[in-house]
Formats: structure tokens, C-alpha cells, sequence
């Protein structure tokens, strides 16, 4: 039997084998890498060809110039609004400080017409009267909070060169209290008066709870004699 198979493996009825060259698989690799690389450069290189022999590609690169054109002159617009913007601000802070400092202004004329008028009324009250040689002018009583009464009376002679008066000034308070009939003299008796051309006197009368002041009642008396007289009603 061995020697059959000897017999076999030795002539030509032998089976036929194959030689093949052993090679690493990472070359097979590599080999095969490169192959596929440069298939893809050549077919890269095509693509480009082609896109230069139809003009693709300086289409793109007109279009590409024409909007960097266009984003150019957009953010020159969009830095020129922002200026617009800026200058409007800013002239719209100057206007409302003009309008602040014009408010201001106002509000002193207002109150220096206001001084104006109540000098105006003071010196119309010093105009002198026929016949009268000492007088009442500008009474005045108002109600604070319902506990003082403020005052202020001006007493004038209202002639020229007038000689010195020496008198005194009563202030009489009435009205109701609890209903009743209610009235109170100047805490302290009257004021002394004494003055050439003109005198103004003021004060504060602290008022018992729950009285109600209808009337002030001012009175200028020289000795014993009454020279004037003035009533304001509340």
C-alpha cells in the first residue's frame, strides 16, 4: 500500500499543486490603499476638469466676488444706521435736558411772579384813603389742621410825613364750640403797635378741640380811642 502511494506522489499521475508567493496581509493592504487613492485622484482630478471645461467653477467664484460685494456694503449701511442711531440718541438726550433746564426756568418765573404779585397787592394796600389817618389793611386767618389759627394783619398811616403812632393792636377770635357761642381775645392781651408809615404783625392762636372759627376780628386802638377796625369771615 505505501508503495502505491510513493508510485502515486512520483509519476505523473500525480495531483497537481499550486505555488503561490506568501505576502503579508499589511502590504495587501497598503497596496490596495494606494490603489483606491489614486483612483480617487484621478477621478477628483476628472470632476475638476470637467467643472473647468463647462465654466462651473468661474460662475461660483463671479457669484462668491458678488456676495462678499454685497456683505461689504450691507455692514457699511448697518455702520451708518448704527451712527444715525447714535447722533439721535444723543441729540434726544440734549433735547430733554433743554426741556429739564426750561422746566427749571419756568417754575422760577412762576414763583417770581407769584412774589411780584403778592408785593403788588402788599403795596396796593398801602395806597393811602381819604380820611382815614391809621388803617387796616390785609387781614388774614386760616385754619391749620384744625388746632391753630395763623394771622397776619398790616397796619398803615396811609399820609405822608406821618408822625410816630403809639398804640395797640386787639385780635378777637369767634365762632362755636359744641354749639354754643364761643370767643377768645389774642393769647397775652393785645400787641403793641407803634410805627411811622406801616406795621405788619403774625401769629399763631393754638384753638381748643372741636371749635369751630367763623369769624377774626382786628381792632387799632390809640389811648382809648378806636381807630381801626377789619373783620375777615372763615
Amino acid at each position: 500500500m505505501r508503495f502505491k502511494l510513493l508510485r502515486r506522489r512520483l509519476t505523473i499521475s500525480a495531483p497537481r499543486m499550486k505555488v503561490r508567493s506568501a505576502m503579508p496581509w499589511p502590504l495587501k493592504w497598503a497596496a490596495a490603499a494606494m490603489v483606491l487613492g489614486f483612483c480617487g485622484a484621478i477621478a477628483l482630478w476628472t470632476f475638476e476638469l470637467g467643472k473647468s471645461l463647462a465654466g462651473v467653477d468661474t460662475g461660483d467664484r463671479e457669484e462668491l466676488a458678488q456676495l462678499r460685494d454685497e456683505v461689504s456694503h450691507l455692514r457699511s449701511e448697518r455702520d451708518r444706521i448704527q451712527s444715525l442711531l447714535n447722533t439721535s440718541g444723543s441729540a434726544m438726550v440734549v433735547e430733554r435736558s433743554a426741556q429739564q433746564g426750561l422746566a427749571t426756568q419756568i417754575r422760577a418765573l412762576e414763583t417770581e411772579n407769584r412774589s411780584l404779585r403778592e408785593n403788588l397787592g402788599f403795596y396796593e394796600k398801602l395806597m393811602p384813603a381819604s380820611g382815614e389817618s391809621v388803617a387796616i389793611r390785609g387781614l388774614q386767618a386760616e385754619v391749620l389742621a384744625g388746632t391753630q389759627l395763623k394771622w397776619q394783619v398790616l397796619v398803615i398811616q396811609p399820609v405822608k410825613n406821618a408822625p410816630e403812632f403809639q398804640g395797640k393792636l386787639e385780635l378777637n377770635v369767634s365762632g362755636t364750640l359744641d354749639g354754643k357761642p364761643w370767643m377768645m381775645p389774642l393769647p397775652g392781651g393785645p400787641q403793641a403797635l407803634q410805627f411811622r408809615q406801616f406795621r405788619r404783625l403774625e401769629g399763631m392762636v393754638d384753638l381748643p378741640p372741636d371749635v369751630v372759627v367763623k369769624n377774626v376780628s382786628a381792632r387799632v386802638v390809640e389811648g382809648t380811642v378806636s381807630r381801626a377796625v377789619q373783620n375777615v369771615s372763615l
